[in-house]
């Protein structure tokens, strides 16, 4: 009954307000493509080392890696070329902590979406110890992207 009344009145002043007068816009190629996780090989075979001593103690000296330092080591590889494998990166610039250096490059590689893992190839990576002895470590190829 109080609409019929008020049926010829116009309102005045604002009536209504919107707080974005425009719409969002994703467009689908902004998004990265999905990129399956790294599936490791893992052999449960034990090899026989040449040297029948190893040092227990390695197993629990604690080692500090600083990954910034390694990730500049990466940035300024990149700043000559488009792209640089882990292999010609450990070249460039040699593992001082081993094994435990190269997890965490493999790990800055993971947390970045520039980073690629060709799993179809396999590449030696080779350092030397502090005792001068040789090691090596066979994974997929990685590449670091500008």
């Amino acid at each position: 009954m109080h609409a019929i009344a008020l049926r010829g009145v116009q309102p005045s002043g604002g009536f209504i307000e919107i707080d974005q007068p425009h719409s969002n816009v994703e467009l689908p190629l902004e998004r990265p493509l999905y990129s399956p996780a790294l599936k490791p090989l893992i052999s449960s075979e034990l090899r026989q080392s040449e040297e029948a001593e190893i040092d227990v103690g390695a197993l629990f000296s604690q080692v500090v890696i600083d990954k910034g330092k390694l990730a500049g080591y990466i940035r300024q590889a990149l700043q000559n070329q488009d792209q640089i494998t882990l292999r010609m990166l450990v070249q460039s610039y040699p593992l001082e902590h081993g094994l435990a250096e190269l997890v965490t490059y493999l790990q800055i590689a993971a947390d970045n979406p520039k980073a690629l893992f060709d799993e179809e190839r396999i590449e030696p990576v080779t350092w030397q110890d502090r005792n001068g002895n040789w090691k090596s470590a066979e994974m997929p190829r990685v590449i670091f992207v500008r």
